[in-house]
């Protein structure tokens, strides 16, 4: 039986960036994943994610997107590659009432209120100032804006496949298509990890598997998570592309609703724009998920959320994508040992808001499961 010091269950975001973290410190590590990363069944595919480090969701997070911040750039100048481009990010708002999102009421709010204490460059913007210096946000009267000067987006398949290759560069040896049956527990030393034709040993597992980790759960803590599918949509472009392809990332809450938001990226290839809302409606598991994105879908998008709010955008989607949320029911991370399996500690559930923190939580991963006081200590764990 083949022997490590930690396996590394899920190659994702988190997974790749811990493996790439423990890797670099010696261990001998491998990563597991059931597909081959990245890829377009879990959570971290799409071309782009934002990134921001007044993060309304809790305070508890802002060192440790900052801290990501520092890890991409570090891992660019080794790699070579591009990973975080800083185009700045606004936050938009009706000023109607407390904008929810993220289990966080007054997201707005909280999110300026961050900025502030933690001295994060940003400016309040109102309408007029919003829309002369954004002409394709058509804001109402009302309407009120965070602009964060550091924000931007990350390239989820990039960052993935680099931190892999680092890692791999390392010595991290990893096993793709391959899907880890079950875990026993019952050597005190540590865990054996079931293969279809083979099994492991590691001292200490990570299991970063997403929506796959509810495999791995007793049933009474299935229902804790919930699988949220979500669509991707590329929006066509008829007018003012540059001002489209210069344009900060961007938030838009415009009802009481966690649904009645869509958010989006500057164009990166100046015909379309990747826009998207979210959704909280839940499969019991991802291998479940409806991955086809019907004409109907798309129309509707147009019309709840596009319709009225934008210049320069048609009514043509060219092409959509879904990806899923593992979601909890107060939006945070969960990290703790897994159930009945005391060698293995479990990181998922990071509903909606976990890209922009996987380079720092890999980090903080890995200095946890190697007894390492943290760079940025978070009370996660």
């Amino acid at each position: 039986m083949k022997s490590y010091d930690i396996v590394v269950v899920g190659l994702g975001a988190v997974g790749s960036a811990a493996l790439y973290q423990l890797s670099k410190r010696g261990v001998q590590v491998l990563g597991i994943d059931q597909y081959d990363p990245p890829h377009t069944f879990g959570s971290s595919h799409g071309e782009t994610r934002i990134t921001r480090v007044a993060v309304g969701e809790s305070k508890d997070y802002v060192k440790l997107v900052a801290r990501s911040h520092e890890l991409w750039r570090e891992i660019e100048e080794k790699s070579g590659d591009t990973l975080f481009t800083n185009c700045k990010g606004i936050l938009m708002d009706s000023g109607r009432g407390p904008w929810s999102k993220y289990g966080s009421e007054g997201f707005l709010e909280k999110t300026i209120a961050l900025a502030r204490e933690f001295h994060i460059p940003h400016e309040v913007l109102f309408q007029k100032e919003l829309r002369d210096q954004f002409p394709q946000f058509q804001l109402e009267s009302s309407w009120k804006a965070y602009l964060e000067k550091g924000a931007g987006f990350l390239r989820p398949e990039l960052c993935i496949s680099t931190q892999l290759e680092l890692a791999k560069n390392y010595g991290a040896e990893v096993m793709l298509n391959t899907a880890v049956q079950s875990l026993d527990s019952s050597l005190e030393e540590g865990i054996i990890l079931q293969l279809e034709n083979e099994s492991i040993f590691a001292k200490r597992v990570l299991l970063s598997a997403g929506g796959w980790l509810k495999d791995f759960l007793p049933k009474q803590e299935k229902s804790d998570y919930k699988i949220c599918r979500q669509v991707l949509h590329w929006v066509k472009i008829t007018e003012n592309h540059a001002a489209w392809q210069d344009s900060p990332v961007y938030m838009w809450g415009f009802g009481p609703n966690p649904e009645d938001f869509i958010y989006g990226f500057p164009s990166l290839d100046g015909e379309s724009v990747k826009m998207a809302s979210e959704s909280f409606l839940s499969t019991d598991h991802p291998e479940l998920l409806n991955r086809e994105v019907t004409s109907q879908e798309q129309r509707q998008f147009i019309a709840e959320k596009i319709k009225g709010r934008f210049s320069g955008l048609s009514n043509e989607i060219l092409k959509s994508s879904v990806c899923f949320y593992t979601v909890t029911s107060d939006a945070r991370f969960v990290i703790k040992p897994l159930t009945n399996h005391p060698k293995a500690l479990m990181i998922s559930a990071c509903s909606g808001h976990g890209f922009k923190h996987s380079a720092a939580l890999g980090e903080y991963l890995a200095e946890k499961l190697l007894g390492i006081k943290p760079k940025v200590e978070m009370g996660l764990i």
